[in-house]
Formats: structure tokens, sequence, C-alpha cells
């Protein structure tokens, strides 16, 4: 079985601070930042939203989406998250 990874973006509430990583494991990731158990960026923050992910099979390519999507501006990313959200793929408060 094929090892899986996703790049995702987190939200610290509605039009608030943005986050983006990538990680093997979504679910334990979520929970780390959503309990702020990672010293950070994120627990400083208070970004416990998801809010976007993506699901890359190829380690590389992941790292490579998520600096990509680091690079892009607020008016992107905020659109990537909202075509997604329209399209009734994702709004995960948790």
């Amino acid at each position: 079985m094929k090892k899986l990874y996703f790049v995702y973006i987190m939200a610290s509430k509605q039009n608030g601070i943005l986050y983006i990583g990538m990680t093997s494991n979504l679910a334990k990731r979520i929970y780390e930042h959503k309990n702020d158990l990672a010293e950070g960026f994120t627990s400083k923050y208070h970004i416990h939203n998801l809010v976007y992910f993506e699901v890359i099979e190829d380690v590389t390519s992941a790292i490579s989406r998520e600096k990509q999507l680091k690079k892009w501006n607020r008016a992107w990313k905020i659109a990537l998250i909202e075509k997604t959200i329209l399209n009734g793929r994702i709004y995960i408060k948790i």
C-alpha cells in the first residue's frame, strides 16, 4: 500500500490567519494543531480550522506543492479554499 501525504491549509477564523503544512498523518496533525501541542506559529495564532487539503502519493511532490502554495499570494489561497468549499468538498471545523 502506498503512503499518502497531505498538503493542507488551516485558518484561525474566517478571513483570519492562514497556515500551510504537509504531513503523512492528517488526523494526527490536525489534532496537534487544534490542541496547541506543538509550540510555534499555529499555537501562537490559534490556528485550529482545517479549510483545505490535497492528497498526494509522492513525498517529493507533496513538499513541492507545499512550497508552491506558501509562495502564493493570499487572494489565490482564498480563491482555492472558496472554490473547494463551493464544490462541497470541505469545511471542517475541528
